[in-house]
Order: C-alpha cells, then sequence, then structure tokens
C-alpha cells in the first residue's frame, strides 16, 4: 500500500526516514501515472529561469564571491506563476522548470572561479572560450553523475539530509501556499533590488561605510592599521540571513583574524622596513594602507588555508572516490542485463550504454577545443583532457555527497587543487608561461564546471525522486539549461569586465578568480610564490580541523574583503532572532521560513538590479551623484538606509503565522 500524504508535509510520511527492510518510498506522482512533466510552457519557463538567473548569479558571485542557489527562488516563482494561470497537474512540470532552471547557479559557480582570473592576468580571453569551457563541464557533469542517481537517490534514502533539495521541495509541493509565498519573493525582491540599484546607479549613499566616517577611526586605520569596513548591500544581508548565524560566525571569525590580527601584526613587524617586503609588493609596509597589507599579504594565508581546507573534504570523502569506479561499473552491467523487467517511470535513467556514447563525444568535443581554441598542439590537448576527465570524475561523487549532507559544494577548494595539479602536469609536458596559464585556467574552468553541475544536479534528481517524476526526463533536458546558461553567463562575463572589470580600483572583488590568479602565477612563472604563507593558512586549517571548526569557511573569511564579511553575521543574528523569540516551536519555524523567502527576495532582486546598473554603466549611462559616494555624509546615509532595511526584514519576518 502506498503511504498516504500526511496533511501537515504535503509527503509521504517516510520521505524524510530511513526505510526498514521490505518498506517502499511512494512519490506524490505514482510510477503508473504518466503526469504531464516536458511541456512547451515548462521548456520555455526553464529556460526563461535559466537566463535571467545566470545573470543575476554572475552578477552576485563576482561582486561577493558568493553564488546565491537558484533552486529555490526559481521554484517559488514556478508554482506562483503556474497557480497565476490555474495550470492543472502542474507539479510535474515546476519540477522540469526548477531542473531547467537551476543550471544557472551551477554554471555560474563553474565560469566565475576560473575564467575572471584570465582578465586579471592580463590574458587572452573570448566568449567562445568561456562558452565551451562552461558548456563542455557542464555536460561531463550531468553525465558523470547520472550512474550515481541510483545510489544517491534512491539507495541512500533517509540517510542523507538533502537541505536544499528538502526546502525546494516543500515549495513545489505546497502548491496553494506558492503563491502567496511567491508574492512575499516579489515583493522582497522589489525592496533588496531597489535599495541596492540606489546606491549602485544613483550612488545616494556609499555602499561601503567604514570607520573612518569618524576621526577615532581615522586616527586607528592610519596608527594602528585597524579599520572596520561594512557593504550595505541588501544582497550580502540576505545572503547572511540563509547562512545561519554558526556559519556566518565562523566565516566572520576567519576576517577577524585577517584583520584585526594579522593586518596590524605585519605593520607592526614591518614598518621599519626600507624596502617593499617580497614578491609583488611596490610599497613598504609603513606606506601601506591596512587594505594594501591585506591584499598583498594576509590574503594568500587564506588562500593556503582554502587550498588545505579543499584537501581535507577529498580525504574525508576517499572512501566514496575509491567506490566510484565499481559503482559505475555496476551500473553499465545492470543496463546490459538480458531479461531484466523495464524499470518504473520514476527510476528510468538515460540508458548507459547511450551516457558511455556521450561521455566519449564530450570528451572528443573538449580535445577539439583544447587542440583548436587553447594549445594548439596535439599532446598538450591529450593531457589536458586525461586531466579533465580523471579529476572530474574522482570528485563528481565528492560533490554530490557533500551537496547531500550540507546543501553545499566544496568547489572552490577542489578546482584550487586541479589548477595546482594542471599547472605542475602542464610544466613537466613544456607548457609553460602566458599559455600554460590560459591552458591551466582553462582546463580548471572545465572541472569546476563539471564538479558544480555535478553537485547541483544532485539536488535536482532528489527533488524529482520525492516528487515522482522521471528522471530521465530532468537529465535530458538539463543539457539545454546548461547550453543556454553557458552562452548567458559567457556575456554577462563580457559586459562586467568591460564595466567594472576584475582588478584595480572600484572593480569587482571576484575573490575565487583572485585566488586562482594568485595561485597559478608563480607556478607557470619564474615568480617566487609566497609558499611561507600559504604554508602558515595551511597550518592554520589543520588547526581549526583539531578544534571542529569547518576550515573551509573560517579560511574563505579570511580571504574575502572584510567589507563582505560583517554583514553575513548581521543576517546570520536576524535568523538567529526570528527563531528564538516564541516558545512555540511552529511559530519559529513559521518566521524562519518568511525570513527565508525575504532574504532570497533580497539576493535575487539586489542581483538582478545589479545587472541593470551594469548594463546602464555599459552603455555609458552614469546616473551617479559625482563625487558624493566617497563622502563620510554618503556613509552616514548608508547606515541609516541599511539600519531602516534591518528593521523592515525583523518586522517582516516576525509577521509570520503559523497556518
Amino acid at each position: 500500500m502506498e503511504h498516504q500524504v500526511s496533511q501537515g508535509k504535503g509527503l509521504p510520511d517516510n520521505a524524510y526516514k530511513e526505510l526498514n527492510s521490505g518498506e517502499q518510498y511512494h512519490p506524490i506522482l505514482g510510477p503508473s501515472r504518466t503526469p504531464p512533466e516536458v511541456t512547451p510552457y515548462s521548456v520555455i519557463i526553464g529556460l526563461i529561469m535559466a537566463v535571467v538567473f545566470s545573470a543575476a548569479a554572475a552578477y552576485s558571485g563576482l561582486k561577493i564571491g558568493q553564488v546565491f542557489e537558484a533552486a529555490i527562488p526559481i521554484a517559488i516563482l514556478a508554482v506562483g506563476i503556474s497557480t497565476l494561470a490555474r495550470r492543472p497537474d502542474a507539479i510535474g512540470q515546476n519540477v522540469i522548470i526548477q531542473s531547467i532552471g537551476a543550471s544557472s547557479g551551477v554554471i555560474v559557480a563553474g565560469a566565475i572561479f576560473t575564467i575572471p582570473a584570465l582578465y586579471i592576468l592580463d590574458l587572452p580571453a573570448s566568449f567562445y572560450q568561456v562558452f565551451c569551457a562552461s558548456a563542455l563541464g557542464g555536460f561531463l557533469g550531468i553525465l558523470f553523475l547520472i550512474p550515481f542517481r541510483k545510489y544517491f537517490v534512491k539507495d541512500m534514502h533517509g540517510k542523507f539530509p538533502f537541505p536544499e533539495a528538502t526546502a525546494t521541495t516543500e515549495i513545489l509541493v505546497a502548491g496553494e501556499k506558492g503563491g502567496s509565498q511567491a508574492l512575499v519573493l516579489v515583493v522582497s525582491g522589489l525592496i533588496g533590488g531597489i535599495f541596492d540599484f540606489l546606491f549602485s546607479a544613483f550612488g545616494l549613499w556609499a555602499e561601503v561605510i567604514t570607520s573612518r566616517m569618524v576621526h577615532v577611526g581615522e586616527v586607528l586605520a592610519d596608527k594602528l592599521k585597524i579599520i572596520v569596513r561594512f557593504n550595505v548591500s541588501a544582497m550580502i544581508f540576505g545572503l547572511g540571513y540563509i547562512i545561519g548565524l554558526r556559519y556566518a560566525a565562523i566565516i566572520v571569525a576567519g576576517s577577524m583574524l585577517s584583520w584585526y590580527v594579522l593586518v596590524p601584526l605585519f605593520y607592526s613587524v614591518g614598518q621599519g622596513l626600507a624596502l617593499p617586503l617580497g614578491g609583488t609588493a611596490t610599497k613598504t609596509i609603513a606606506a601601506m594602507t591596512a587594505e594594501e597589507i591585506f591584499r598583498n599579504y594576509v590574503r594568500q594565508i587564506g588562500i593556503g588555508g582554502i587550498a588545505m581546507a579543499g584537501i581535507i573534504g577529498i580525504i574525508r570523502s576517499s572512501k566514496i572516490i575509491a567506490g566510484a569506479f565499481s559503482l559505475a561499473y555496476r551500473e553499465i552491467v545492470h543496463h546490459k542485463g538480458n531479461g531484466e523487467a523495464s524499470p518504473l517511470r520514476t527510476q528510468m535513467d538515460i540508458k548507459m550504454l547511450f551516457v558511455a556514447g556521450l561521455i566519449l563525444l564530450t570528451a572528443l568535443l573538449i580535445f577539439l577545443f583544447f587542440y583548436a581554441g587553447v594549445v594548439f598542439n596535439i599532446t598538450h590537448a591529450l593531457v589536458g583532457l586525461a586531466i579533465v576527465l580523471i579529476i572530474a570524475f574522482l570528485f563528481t561523487t565528492v560533490a554530490a555527497n557533500a551537496t547531500a549532507i550540507v546543501g553545499t559544494n566544496p568547489v572552490s577548494g577542489m578546482t584550487l587543487m586541479t589548477l595546482i595539479l594542471s599547472s605542475f602536469i602542464l610544466v613537466q609536458v613544456g607548457l609553460t608561461g602566458t599559455s600554460g596559464m590560459v591552458s591551466a585556467l582553462i582546463i580548471g574552468g572545465v572541472v569546476c564546471t563539471a564538479l558544480s553541475v555535478a553537485g547541483g544536479f544532485v539536488t535536482d534528481l532528489k527533488i524529482g525522486y520525492w516528487v515522482g517524476t522521471t528522471p530521465r526526463k530532468q537529465e535530458s533536458w538539463k543539457f539545454l539549461g546548461v547550453l543556454l546558461s553557458a552562452a548567458t553567463v559567457g556575456g554577462v562575463i563580457l559586459i562586467l569586465n568591460q564595466t567594472f572589470g576584475f582588478k584595480g580600483e572600484n572593480a569587482l572583488a571576484a575573490p575565487q578568480a583572485n585566488a586562482m590568479a594568485a595561485v597559478i602565477q608563480p607556478l607557470m612563472s619564474n615568480t617566487p610564490a609566497p609558499w611561507t604563507l600559504y604554508l602558515v593558512g595551511a597550518v592554520i586549517a589543520l588547526i581549526l580541523l583539531l578544534v571542529k571548526i569547518p576550515p573551509l569557511a573560517f579560511a574563505l573569511g579570511m580571504y574575502i574583503p572584510q567589507e563582505l564579511n560583517l554583514p553575513l553575521l548581521v543576517g546570520g543574528l536576524v535568523a538567529w532572532w526570528v527563531t528564538s523569540r516564541s516558545k512555540d516551536e511552529k511559530v519559529n519555524n513559521a518566521r524562519f521560513s518568511r525570513g527565508t523567502l525575504i532574504a532570497s527576495g533580497f539576493i535575487a532582486g539586489g542581483s538582478l538590479f545589479g545587472v541593470i546598473a551594469a548594463f546602464l554603466r555599459f552603455g555609458g549611462l552614469d546616473l551617479a551623484i559625482p563625487g558624493w559616494a566617497e563622502t563620510p555624509g554618503a556613509e552616514l546615509v548608508g547606515l541609516v538606509a541599511f539600519v531602516l532595511l534591518f528593521a523592515y526584514m525583523i518586522t517582516d519576518s516576525m509577521r509570520a503565522k503559523v497556518e
């Protein structure tokens, strides 16, 4: 018998529980049904979502180093649109919309971690290279994950929490609630978007407020190199709410170590030096601001911490990596089996032989791309192809496992390792200098995108499993979402580079790409790398591991600029506040859910309006008040505006009621 759908959840009672012996999970759309899934409506809406959220996610990722997850906002909008359009039996179509549209965030994550480093290092880069690296990497991520769908999605039912998939599924299932949820998202999106647009396009207030706005802060910054920097963006504030207090506090702790311990320490020790200290610095430490000390020295320690955190993550997932080959072999044997009963509709994948053929075709296209568009040498192209296939396959299960457990994918750490390995191997085969850096970054881009897509796609497939859609349809149409997202991201990166740039004053932060550039340049040239600083960061990551503090979050806090970290803590504090004011847990949960919608709206709206501001500036339309945004008065106005935004979020979140 099928489990009854519970009134509170809308899903069977055993949806989130481990199954007993002989027990089965029966999805909402049973295998005997043939619900509408792939329709012109679902495909067109999904593709529109892919384009819009690719542009928004690319802007947010390059600005603050965090790519917001598109799955939840897309699911809310899909449910809201289908409700307003009064489409019957829409849940299967909404899953397809979400699956196609969610290609945006994962493709963006793969591209922005590596491709902007080409511009940062003044290397040749084209739309063709960005598009091919993103699209071919995305195809590999889909194809390498398909053999493991059954293991992660069905066999491990109830053993992995799948936090993002859970939230998205609940939104899709709660059909009638989805309409009102979409309204909250739209309103908060407009508020957050207009808020960010007022300073990004019109410059009505300063985007970053600092302790220099008061005399005491100016003295501390000059004499002790101690400064507080805070970005008032609604987008970053919303991201902090979704991250939550625990991880936001860990990230900010890393930032505090960098800015309030290491920066003053470098200044104290080096202020008496008559020459610049080390590598690329052109000023003495005594002549540097706190920001310059951070950029030239302290962030290198953060890079070392990020790299070591990635190694730690891979070691922890060694059992899954070791079992990857055997799992793939069993899947191939399974699909070749003769006389086996046809699988249920809800368990039908693309046939494994077809998957193997597509992997070979993708490998051929990657080889041709490397040979004709990157290295122009058969040996080097073959070496690059081998690096991509081996690393992407081994790390696919790591990405899927991490996403299934914590909802986040440590792709930046794995990509950093890929760049180091690629650079070492390419140097051994004679590919160095400018061509070597371009090759390593393109290879890293393909691998990074493959791992990002694999981690995101396992979420899509789990959503489909809970609802009862056809995996083969999700797998097939995901390729189209990846293709369109890759084209969109390529165009947006080119526009943002020409509008803002990725280096120098007022450039987009692009923190991960800057980290990749900082690592690869000394590896591919004769410039001495700051290995001692990398080693210090690695040791800090190991110490954090011993005291059971997540090293990757802490190391990212050490590396990402302070003004992008402190707002995360404020958002995390709001999340804690709204979930701890009532003794009724249901009330707290309702408030948290409403706050999540508001935060998602801030992120989506801020990102989208940020893209609009970028297009205006790209078109030569500068609406900002000349010079005002750099004054203490503009910083004070920014502080007041943020306090009002803060008050709105708390007040509106507390309005939530238990239904």
